[in-house]
């Protein structure tokens, strides 16, 4: 099988080295970037808490996540986690936000964060 892309032959030993590169990759960021655990909405705080892989909790207000932001409880209740624990997601609101950018106080675009610093 050899497919033409970028003028590249994509052979089987290509696709191979590919893969291999792929999951080295893979290990390194399970390694190095924050990855969740468990995630849930505490109503009570009205806060989204994720569990790090780590042990550290960490929790944020939905006010500062693009998309969450008029979410109802229900709503924020329905979060999913994938395996990987990259990522969050809320399907009935087609949200996503990944767990390393969370961390790091990335709670949207680089236009919905510039609205969170004007307030």
């Amino acid at each position: 099988m050899v497919l033409k892309k970028w003028d590249k032959e994509l052979t089987e030993e290509n696709l191979q080295v590919q893969i291999a590169q792929a999951q080295q990759r893979w290990h390194e960021l399970e390694s190095t970037e924050p990855r969740a655990v468990s995630v849930h909405y505490d109503e009570i705080e009205n806060l989204i808490v994720i569990k790090l892989k780590n042990g550290a909790i960490f929790s944020f207000p939905p006010k500062l996540a693009q998309g969450l932001a008029n979410a109802s409880p229900e709503q924020l209740a329905d979060v999913w986690l994938p395996l990987s624990g990259s990522s969050v997601h809320w399907e009935s609101l087609d949200v996503d936000f990944g767990i390393p950018e969370l961390v790091a106080g990335v709670f949207g675009t680089k236009v919905w964060m510039s609205g969170l610093e004007k307030k």
